[in-house]
């Protein structure tokens, strides 16, 4: 079982710039990709950005590439996501997943684990 929690987001205006955590729990982080998903109100839930389990490979969605970056430290069991340049559509409640299943981690289902969210929300 992984559990976990996410962290960082809030309020801020176009162009300014917010860094969201997630910590997970267990022993066996290091073994899930992780990917992080956002959801606005009345929308799908959406990729927004990946990671693979020793944080060599990064996956980015298109509205994202360029403005935002996913890490992750193994050792304190978190994963980042730092978005700058924000933009009013980038409204939404972002997610933290962890996958420790085959398949195409840009895909929602692929994930076994996922947070509870944090709003964040971007004034024009």
């Amino acid at each position: 079982q992984v559990q976990l929690v996410e962290s960082g987001g809030g309020l801020v205006q176009a162009g300014g710039s917010l860094r969201l955590s997630c910590a997970a729990s267990g022993r066996t982080f290091s073994s899930y990709a992780m990917g992080w998903f956002r959801q606005a109100p009345g929308k799908e839930r959406e990729f927004v950005a990946a990671i693979s389990w020793s944080g060599d490979n990064t996956y980015y969605a298109d509205s994202v590439k360029g403005r935002f970056t996913i890490s992750r430290d193994n050792a304190k069991n978190t994963v980042y996501l730092q978005m700058n340049s924000l933009k009013p559509e980038d409204t939404a409640v972002y997610y933290c997943a962890a996958s420790g299943r085959l398949g195409d981690i840009s895909v929602s289902a692929t994930y076994n684990y996922w947070g509870q969210g944090t709003q964040v929300t971007v004034s024009s």
